[in-house]
């Protein structure tokens, strides 16, 4: 026989429900009614069981006589209590339908079921049996609280734990951050899973205190009916925030493998390119992942309070349908967006030309790129309108000098200077951290109208091509004052010719 442990339909959508009938929160046994008469059926039972059961534990020495008549071809229980006998219900063709009994024996074991029902509702209400249970529920409490108290001092140390993982990230190697990173994750799920098993355990001593006492027993019942759908959303909700969590040490795992130990095991002063594009991936990659699980989430949550998903997972998908056809630029700027991230063609940091606009990149997701032009300007390009780029600081990065010189100078004489400042430049030990190898004297590159062009080129860190290059400039102008060497200075000459074939030209004054 099933037993149904609320007080609410087990199905809508059955034309016939069967209900438990309680007594003191306890299933004595279940009545069968079409869905709009099984509330009036149930409730009028409930009554005269409720008047039985007052009037048998009002007795000191109750005797209750359950008989059975069979009036219609249907047997009629009933109870009798001292002199005053009360009609408790009619047990129908429906209530054993799908139960494989006839109806003699059903209602055979709803009198056995009522009789054992009021001797243990008797019997639990004795001084004795109460006291027990008290005894009981005090050492419940004190088990409860001290295992608040360990709990309490395990979340305290975890919290702590986290703090000092959070805290010791900067300044650290990628491969440390990865590790931390993990850990951190890791002990956020250890700690969230301890926060849940406290407040558990609370609301576990609460319903087991609660069923061990006949008067409180069916508040038991009411409160798992009132909060069963709460209960089943906050599981599959801290389910869904345990596997992001959990997914989120795993990408951290997963991209400390990919990059090697010995890729990774240096100061993040130096890589801090590899330490950026490691995090825009991580984080595009969290945001996926978490995206995917919480529309998981939500689909398991409506199909757990009962919720048919089919009807709402189609129209989902013609939304779906139709919103990707009305956003096909947003979707091309997340697909390009996502190759510009794992193809490593700009990150946060660099200084790029795209198009006719250039600049630092300020920030990159998905969507759009935003970089700081050299007027201050905060200029957005769609990823999708980034075609071609040029990264002027990817790993290294080049000075390229354009040095004018005089026709009129010694051009072996001023090519041995530029040598000389570059290598006093190279040597020097402030600028030397910037340049990464020895300059390149190119030499003469072209003519000018003012002069002679040389060229150098100087291969620095990112970004430090233009100081490495004013630096320079400043070095070189003084050592060619010190040498003598004129830099050229934009000139005309103008020839004036007399014409002896006019007859009213007169020299020039």
């Amino acid at each position: 026989m099933t037993n149904t442990n609320n007080w609410l339909p087990q199905s809508e959508k059955n034309a016939e429900i069967s209900v438990c009938i309680r007594l003191d929160g306890i299933c004595l046994f279940q009545v069968t009614a079409p869905q709009e008469k099984v509330s009036e059926r149930v409730s009028l039972i409930q009554d005269r069981l409720k008047e039985i059961s007052h009037l048998y534990f009002s007795q000191k020495d109750p005797e209750a006589i359950i008989k059975r008549k069979t009036i219609n071809n249907l047997p009629n229980i009933s109870v009798t209590i001292g002199r005053q006998e009360i009609r408790l219900m009619t047990v129908t063709t429906l209530d054993v339908k799908n139960e494989g009994v006839d109806i003699a024996t059903k209602a055979n074991f709803i009198i056995e079921q009522l009789e054992q029902g009021l001797k243990r509702g008797k019997k639990e209400r004795e001084s004795i049996y109460l006291v027990k249970k008290g005894l009981i529920s005090a050492a419940i409490v004190g088990s409860l609280l001290i295992t608040n108290l360990l709990l309490s001092r395990l979340i305290k140390q975890l919290s702590f734990s986290k703090d000092r993982v959070s805290k010791s990230r900067n300044g650290q190697p990628i491969s440390t951050l990865l590790i931390r990173r993990e850990q951190w994750n890791i002990k956020e799920v250890q700690y969230r899973l301890l926060q849940i098993t406290q407040g558990g355990i609370w609301f576990a001593g609460v319903l087991v205190i609660i069923g061990l006492f006949p008067y409180t027993r069916v508040g038991k019942i009411w409160l798992i009916t009132f909060l069963r759908i709460p209960i089943r959303i906050g599981i599959v909700s801290l389910v869904t925030y345990l596997v992001i969590r959990i997914s989120y040490a795993l990408i951290d795992k997963f991209s400390s493998i990919l990059f090697n130990q010995d890729l990774l095991a240096v100061a993040v002063e130096s890589n801090q390119r590899l330490h950026l594009r490691l995090t825009t991936i991580s984080l595009v990659s969290r945001s996926i992942i978490t995206i995917i699980l919480m529309v998981i989430g939500i689909i398991v949550a409506l199909s757990a309070i009962g919720i048919d998903i089919a009807p709402l997972l189609a129209g989902v998908g013609i939304l779906g349908v139709g919103v990707s056809l009305a956003s096909q630029n947003l979707i091309r700027d997340a697909i390009n967006g996502f190759f510009i991230i794992i193809e490593d063609q700009y990150a946060i940091g660099d200084v790029i030309q795209v198009g006719d606009f250039s600049g630092l990149v300020e920030n990159i997701n998905l969507r759009i790129t935003q970089l700081r032009d050299p007027a201050g300007r905060l200029v957005t390009v769609p990823n999708s309108e980034v075609r071609i780029v040029a990264n002027l600081s990817s790993k290294w990065s080049r000075a390229d000098l354009m040095i004018p010189v005089a026709y009129e100078t010694d051009i072996d004489k001023a090519l041995e200077v530029v040598y000389e400042v570059a290598q006093d430049m190279t040597q020097d030990k402030f600028w030397k951290t910037d340049i990464l190898d020895n300059p390149e004297i190119l030499g003469v590159d072209g003519f000018e109208e003012w002069g002679l062009i040389i060229r150098v080129w100087i291969k620095t860190r990112p970004l430090k091509q233009w100081n490495v290059s004013r630096e320079f400039r400043r070095r070189l102008k003084v050592a060619f004052d010190s040498q003598g060497l004129p830099l050229p200075i934009r000139q005309q000459k103008l020839w004036l010719t007399h014409d002896s074939s006019s007859k009213n030209s007169r020299p020039p004054a």
